[in-house]
This record gives structure tokens, C-alpha cells and sequence, in this order.
């Protein structure tokens, strides 16, 4: 997951940069619903604005530096 979070989230239908990882959502039997997106402070993990949910149908690629979503 560590890996992950050092990775930019790219939307490949707008081109627009989401952030990173910040958080996941979890169900009940520990499996991972969503992952969270989101800006980062420099000086601080939390958000700095708006949050988006990503599953896993929507990650098209992982690559070294980026990770390509396909969000509608």
C-alpha cells in the first residue's frame, strides 16, 4: 500500500491529476472497497480538499510513477 500512496492518480478521460492515495475504505470481512484520492499537504497527511473513491474496475494501469483511472 506504502508503494501506492508515492504514486499521482491521473484520470485518463480528462487527463486531470486526482492526487494520491490518503486513505482506504474497508468493509466489515476486511476486504478494500475503495481507495481514496485526494491533494496532500506537504507538512501534513491529511486532505486538502475534496476526496475522490476509486475502485478496482476503475484502475486501468500502475505504472512506476503513476496510476491511470478511468473515471466517469
Amino acid at each position: 500500500m506504502s508503494d501506492l500512496q508515492r504514486k499521482d492518480i491521473i484520470n485518463i478521460i480528462t487527463g486531470e491529476r486526482i492526487g494520491k492515495i490518503i486513505d482506504i475504505e474497508v468493509n466489515n470481512e476486511g476486504n478494500i472497497n475503495y481507495l481514496i484520492a485526494g491533494e496532500v499537504k506537504m507538512m501534513k497527511r491529511f486532505k486538502d480538499g475534496a476526496e475522490t473513491k476509486i475502485t478496482f474496475k476503475q484502475i486501468k494501469k500502475i505504472g512506476t510513477d503513476v496510476i491511470l483511472v478511468e473515471l466517469i
